[in-house]
């Protein structure tokens, strides 16, 4: 074997596998593999739970709705059909669901935005880390006060930066109300944001 076969021999070794899919990670689970369980939770539990976060305000309640969540996923695995929903976006529209029917039981009550979560960046200074946190907590109590369709539409659209059909497909709505609920959602955060730009440290250029 020459050295370009040596060396496309030695790329190929070293060349990682793919990640298996959600999907199949499922099936998997639902084929009587518990093991892939933890890898599951630790791929979609954080990112529902930040969802959660960002639509309830609340962190205990975030983590209910998450809990819950999964083990609905779990119920859900032998039923499985791949092909048919991203897993991802199944669990999106079921977390969703949960946190509207928090939100009905609870109308009125209150909510506690100091348990917004946003980790912080080791390489911060301290000053800058006050200020990000700043920063999440204006962007959660703005968030808090749009209504909820457009609360919801705007969380997955730029913060989970879903696509349009995506948010359809969850919210069970057409894309052209996507489109209408996350224009006004934006338009309502920036005008309740726009006097604590230089509050927040954002300064025009």
């Amino acid at each position: 074997m020459g050295l370009r076969g040596t060396a496309s021999a030695a790329a190929a070794v070293m060349e990682p596998e793919p990640e298996v899919s959600d999907e199949a990670l499922l099936v998997l689970f639902a084929n009587g593999d518990p093991t892939v369980a933890a890898e599951l939770t630790q791929r979609l539990g954080p990112r529902v739970l930040g969802m959660a976060m960002r639509v309830l305000g609340n962190r205990a309640e975030a983590e209910d709705v998450t809990q819950e969540a999964m083990i609905r996923l779990w119920k859900v695995a032998p039923d499985w059909r791949q092909g048919e929903a991203r897993v991802s976006t199944w669990l999106y529209r079921v977390t969703m669901n949960l946190c509207i029917d928090i939100k009905r039981r609870a109308r009125g009550g209150t909510l506690d935005l100091d348990a917004v979560p946003e980790p912080p960046d080791p390489a911060a200074s301290a000053a800058e880390t006050l200020q990000n946190q700043a920063r999440a907590d204006a962007l959660q109590d703005a968030l808090m006060t749009l209504p909820e369709r457009q609360r919801q539409a705007v969380v997955l659209r730029h913060i989970e930066e879903l696509t349009n059909p995506e948010i359809a497909g969850i919210m069970e709505i057409g894309v052209e109300a996507v489109e209408s609920l996350t224009a006004r959602g934006k338009r309502a955060l920036a005008k309740a944001l726009a006097g604590r730009r230089d509050e927040l440290g954002y300064h025009d250029d």
